[in-house]
């Protein structure tokens, strides 16, 4: 999870990977379907998946009206779906992906997928850790990527690829690993009409001179862009300032914010910091709000815990109590 760390010994080595054009090792990088050229969200909801973690705990609370009323709302709300390896491991992802799209295909909303599953996950915050071997990783994406694409229905589907990999790619020594492996998913989930985001950090981690090149080898310039903030609790005001600056450095890339957790700010504290409350609904960017910002969007389940910190349970169980709490501190 987000640190704030030093980039500076990355340029050399990301440059010469950005040289080579792409995944691929050399030539033209692959040609950019009509899904990386427009809004995803613009003109439809996001999908919320009712088989979520958050809508199972919303199903259970029957001895609670208050609890139920909060978390049937808060299921209600699009989230983030994540495919880890281990809750959806190589041979079993692609049906959960397929149901998935069609089920949204059917509501005509906008499922968000979040890749997450890159060798060594977590290496900076621990909480989180695991992962595929590199030798699994790209099989596994081909299987999320055909499947995305296998449904015939007339929404975009989209993917945030591995929260936290580049930013931490320098603290953790995984800087070509990660270019290399994150540059092939952007090439399989692109060719497959998935319209693709790159993780990009955020506002109080890394400057944004110091990130463009690695998101620049890993594809992002391919792929319809950034997304900021993921996980994390920055303004929405910061992010945009943020986001713009790294579009510039980008060619004009375009770029989603997290919300999910923001509307108190940051306390500088990552992990199940206290005090939070639910940020700004998911939705398209208005117009003229920012010039690359497509939407904000809830990429993290906001219920669901930073790890065993805080109080917490395990990373990525949903923690109701926590739920509830932000919800009071939002108005809910």
């Amino acid at each position: 999870m987000p640190r704030r760390i030093l980039l500076a010994p990355l340029l050399a080595a990301v440059l010469g990977l950005a040289a080579c054009g792409g995944s691929d090792g050399g030539g033209e990088p692959h040609p950019t379907p009509d899904a990386q050229a427009s809004n995803p969200y613009a003109g439809r909801a996001g999908y919320a998946d009712p088989g979520s973690r958050t809508a199972r705990a919303a199903q259970g609370a029957t001895d609670d009206a208050e609890a139920a009323r909060v978390l049937s709302r808060l299921a209600a709300t699009p989230q983030g779906i994540w495919l880890t390896p281990e809750e959806h491991p190589p041979g079993s992802v692609a049906p959960f992906v397929a149901q998935v799209v069609e089920a949204a295909g059917k509501a005509d909303e906008v499922p968000t997928f979040v890749v997450y599953g890159i060798p060594d996950r977590d290496c900076s915050g621990g909480f989180s850790g695991g992962g595929l071997t590199a030798e699994q990783y790209a099989p596994w994406v081909q299987e999320i990527a055909d499947a995305a694409s296998s449904a015939e229905v007339a929404v975009p589907v989209v993917a945030v690829v591995e929260p936290d990999a580049l930013a931490s790619a320098v603290e953790c020594d995984r800087r070509e690993e990660r270019v290399r492996l994150i540059a092939d998913a952007v090439d399989r989930l692109v060719d497959a009409g998935v319209t693709t985001y790159v993780d990009g950090g955020h506002s109080h981690w890394i400057k944004p001179a110091r990130l463009a090149p690695l998101l620049r080898a890993a594809g992002a310039s391919r792929a319809r862009g950034f997304a900021t903030n993921v996980s994390n609790y920055q303004t929405d005001a910061d992010e945009r300032a943020y986001g713009e600056e790294l579009s510039a450095l980008l060619g004009g890339a375009h770029y989603i914010i997290d919300t999910g957790r923001n509307g108190n700010g940051s306390t500088e504290e990552w992990c199940n910091p206290t005090g939070r409350a639910y940020g700004t609904d998911p939705a398209p960017a208005p117009a003229g709000d920012a010039e690359h910002l497509d939407a904000s969007v809830w990429v993290k389940p906001p219920g669901e815990s930073d790890g065993e910190c805080g109080g917490g349970p395990p990373a990525g169980r949903f923690w109701p109590e926590r739920a509830l709490e932000m919800a009071t501190s939002s108005g809910w």
